[in-house]
């Protein structure tokens, strides 16, 4: 036994080797050979026996340690980019969770295409790579993503009179969850739950569940926001740590700065805005070598001058990655005290901005730009409404602040002059142009929709936007002239498999597209101009977005496809995105502008920092879809049977989805109200053709049909078809085409089957709740 290692090395040794400790990696590593290797077995045979070590397949491990492979939550990012988690289970007598950083293989980096990274508040199968140790994480390698929904189901909990409580879910596929009174805890009749799903059924085969968390009420349409807000996991309080540092800043004072608070910026935004962090100016160029020239400038706000790399301010703007804007309010990237108020660019206030002058041709080429950290004195902040009407010189429409006259004629109409000058390059570039118009729901005090509005495209929109591109190309451009990594933000050309399933649609639409290796937006153009005014314009429109892939943020430029530029980083808007933040700390870096509030991070960094970036935009993006799915599931709720005008925006085998035309509302067909034909799938050409009578559903179809059920919490509506469909050649199953048969006479909607939504589920528990 003389040769064995003391209890403490062996200890040491499966902490520091966790999954790989087996009887002869043990041996191999003391260079325990013969005989002894019995006494080996023995001495950990007594220290499993006794407690202290335990036994993972044919690893050894510490009781007191992780297993090598175990779930774990994303709780943050670090400064290196890098994601800390810590494990979801918790061992006898620990106390607060150790900590690890997430390792990603580089081959694994970017991941399956449109495929979301990781982020916080994600769950993830983990292996142990390094145990974590005094004051410094771990680290842990991704297996994969398990993913909120598996491990808490979010609902309102619902106790009838008789039988057993349930829980009516807020996902659209979620399973109803019935709750034995003694797993109800101190949760009400009503309250939005969070409950983990238990092992066994219940009455009527449906799975038990546990309430888990409480959040209260869901006592006016206010609310449903706060649905969203939990299941994407999304941070809507401020820690008071944090808000107390917000509070304790004082404004920034004039410094080095350039005093640019004569020149008469503007700000343009929604009426409804709270943050204003974009301010321009524009002014015919007085150099006589660009005659018909102008000067553009376009000041944002200092962010960087507050948010200082490292602070705890900085470690919560990292982590929330953006703001997220829902119909009824805003969860903000940064507290009130900064985004309302000392970063946002107020009239007639002194603020600290950092700017870009740009030159531009008389044919709207740029000539040259440069960049400035200023000081600026607002000198009007208008609506969208209150500037194109100063422009067209009639009134703003009631309730918009209207443009002071001397304002629209010193600084509106050159910034028109200059806008018009710019958008010829735009019109050569020609960056794709896709018909989408976006939909505003009006909410009344209580957060309920009162009605839903597309806004008029105003130019005053454009020219906002295109000189924002303009500035953003241009900090791409500054950076790449000091060699100084940047995260760029990319949009890729489509996929292959996506090109070419665009093109065998266009190809049934006897519309030819270019190559997938020449493919450029101007092709995209032609054929959305091709199809302008046609039945197949929106079919198109929807098919040349679907075809697209998602924009993300990475140091790796490959360009902006979607705008045409071959360069391309977002600077513009601070207050509400950290990529555009670490944008404005690597200019102040590279341009000698800044001191402790510049950081210009490397590329590893940038990479790790853009997929949690590009995590987070999606993450928002989902809740705010959810948001509105779930205000217009409630607005059209006292709505059941009337009949709506709409159009088909999707085909799958089960059904269509279609989407009307007056409220953008979301809904689902299910294929047996198409009536008593059978259907077959036909993806190629996104359509539902019947195998005996030829009636076809195609995308774009215009289509009437009827409200039959709505589940509001889930967002979920379900319709009746109305609409007969188009003549067509029948197909069968595999989408040939097939002989047919007479047409049965069957209307749509006449199909004794019936596809069950949330809402009919949703009863169906109740049923069985009340044992009927």
């Amino acid at each position: 036994m003389s040769g064995l290692p003391s209890d403490e090395a062996l200890l040491e040794f499966l902490s520091n080797n966790p999954g790989q400790s087996g009887k002869r990696e043990v041996a191999r590593a003391f260079g325990i050979k013969g005989a002894d290797r019995i006494a080996l077995k023995q001495r950990l045979k007594a220290l499993k026996d006794q407690g202290v070590i335990t036994k993972d397949g044919g690893s050894f491990r510490r009781a007191d340690a992780l297993p090598p492979v175990f779930p774990a939550q994303v709780a943050s990012v670090d400064d290196e980019g890098d994601l800390i988690v810590v494990p979801r289970i918790q061992l006898d007598g620990a106390g607060e969770p150790d900590r690890f950083v997430l390792v990603e293989k580089k081959s694994a980096r970017r991941g399956a295409p449109n495929q979301t990274p990781p982020g916080v508040g994600d769950t993830l199968l983990v292996r142990l790579i390094a145990s974590a140790d005094v004051g410094e994480p771990g680290r842990v390698q991704l297996i994969k993503a398990i993913g909120r929904g598996d491990v808490r189901h979010y609902g309102v909990l619902r106790v009838p009179s008789s039988g057993s409580a349930y829980i009516e879910p807020v996902e659209r596929k979620a399973d109803i969850l019935q709750i034995d009174k003694h797993d109800i805890g101190w949760a009400e009749d009503g309250d939005l739950v969070a409950a983990v799903r238990l092992p066994g059924r219940g009455r009527g085969r449906s799975p038990n569940g546990k309430v888990e968390e409480v959040f209260g009420q869901l006592g006016s349409e206010r609310a449903i926001s706060q649905i969203a807000v939990l299941r994407q996991g999304l941070p809507d309080v401020f820690p008071p740590d944090v808000q107390a540092h917000a509070e304790a800043l004082a404004p920034a004072q004039k410094g080095m700065r350039e005093d640019w608070r004569e020149l008469p910026l503007i700000t343009i935004d929604p009426a409804d805005a709270k943050d204003h962090d974009d301010a321009v100016y524009a002014v015919a160029d007085d150099d006589p070598d660009n005659k018909g020239g102008f000067v553009v400038m376009v000041a944002i706000a200092d962010v960087a001058y507050y948010v200082r790399p490292h602070t705890l301010l900085d470690r919560e703007a990292r982590s929330r990655g953006n703001s997220v804007y829902f119909p009824d309010r805003v969860i903000p990237m940064l507290p009130e005290r900064l985004s309302t108020d000392l970063c946002s660019l107020h009239e007639g206030e002194d603020r600290p901005a950092l700017a870009i002058r740009m030159v531009f041709s008389r044919d709207g080429s740029k000539r040259k730009h440069s960049l400035h950290r200023v000081w600026i004195k607002l000198h009007a902040g208008l609506a969208y409404e209150a500037a194109q009407a100063a422009i067209n010189g009639t009134p703003p429409p009631a309730g918009i602040v209207p443009c002071p006259t001397d304002i629209a004629e010193t600084v509106l109409k050159p910034l028109w002059a200059a806008y018009r000058t710019v958008h010829q390059a735009r019109e050569r570039r020609a960056p794709l142009h896709l018909d989408l118009p976006e939909r505003k729901l009006v909410l009344d005090d209580d957060g309920k929709v009162i009605s839903v509005r597309v806004p008029d495209r105003l130019d005053a929109h454009k020219l906002i936007e295109e000189f924002m591109i303009q500035a953003n190309v241009a900090a791409a451009e500054l950076l790449e002239a000091k060699k100084t990594p940047c995260l760029y933000r990319v949009h890729d050309a489509p996929g292959a498999a996506k090109f070419e399933g665009l093109r065998a649609f266009l190809k049934s639409l006897n519309i030819s597209i270019a190559s997938q290796s020449s493919l450029r937006p101007s092709d995209f153009n032609k054929i959305l101009a091709r199809a302008e005014g046609q039945a197949s314009e929106q079919l198109i429109n929807e098919m040349v977005l679907r075809s697209q892939a998602q924009a993300e943020y990475t140091p790796d430029n490959i360009r902006h496809f979607g705008l045409n530029l071959s360069r391309y980083a977002h600077f513009t808007s601070p207050i509400r995105r950290y990529a555009d933040l670490l944008v404005h700390r690597a200019l102040l870096d590279a341009y000698g502008l800044g001191d402790e509030d510049a950081l210009a991070a490397g590329h590893d960094v940038l990479a790790r920092m853009g997929d949690h970036l590009s995590g987070t935009e999606r993450r928002a993006m989902l809740a705010e879809r959810e948001t509105t799915d779930r205000l217009i599931a409630a607005f059209l709720a006292d709505k059941i049977g009337a009949r709506f005008e709409g159009r088909i925006t999707g085909v799958v085998g089960a059904g269509l989805f279609v989407r009307l035309d007056e409220t953008g509302a979301d809904g689902f067909v299910p294929v047996a109200q198409l009536g008593a034909d059978y259907f077959a799938f036909d993806e190629g050409h996104q359509r539902l053709v019947g195998s005996a009578t030829g009636i076809t559903f195609q995308l774009g179809d215009a289509v009437e049909v009827r409200l039959e059920e709505v589940a509001p919490l889930a967002g979920s509506l379900r319709f009746e078809m109305l609409s007969e469909g188009k003549s067509g050649k029948p197909i069968n199953r595999h989408g040939r085409p097939s002989k047919g048969r007479k047409r049965s006479g069957k209307k749509p909607g006449t199909s004794p089957k019936r596809s069950q939504s949330p809402a009919s589920h949703v009863r169906k528990a109740v049923r069985k709740a009340k044992g009927r």
